[in-house]
């Protein structure tokens, strides 16, 4: 890469997909669009460039990333080479590991509803439902 186009940075949009944060463009740019994406504490658009150094903060559902740019990528690579594109915080791992853990738990006390019935239990609720009317 040129020494002119490290200074130009990369678009936000392409580097989250060439990260592994988004598994298209479009949902990428899409993220940037709702405010899920902030670059140096800022609410960024799709076509904002990223430079290295750069602070990005992601949200992907209940979970907050919290990263360090430290290469710029246009293209999409394997999922270990894409991991050296950026850092994330000590923090973020800490607090996206705790929510993990709390919502394992909520899981577990939540009710769970097998969905449902089969044709089996339709046929036995319809003729319990049938001997209480006659």
């Amino acid at each position: 890469m040129k020494e002119n186009e490290k200074n130009a940075g990369l678009r936000v949009d392409k580097w989250l997909w060439a990260a592994r944060f988004f598994k298209t463009r479009g949902l990428a740019a899409e993220a940037v669009n709702g405010g899920k994406v902030e670059i140096n504490r800022q609410k960024a658009k799709p076509s904002k460039n990223l430079h290295v150094n750069d602070e990005v903060r992601i949200q992907r559902g209940p979970y907050e990333y919290v990263i360090t740019v430290l290469r710029l990528s246009q293209q999409r690579g394997p999922a270990p080479e894409a991991a050296t594109l950026y850092q994330e915080s000590e923090e973020s791992i800490g607090r996206r590991l705790r929510l993990s853990q709390e919502l394992k738990v909520q899981a577990v006390v939540q009710p769970h509803f097998p969905g449902r019935p089969s044709k089996r239990d339709r046929r036995r609720i319809i003729r319990f439902t049938r001997k209480k009317e006659l």
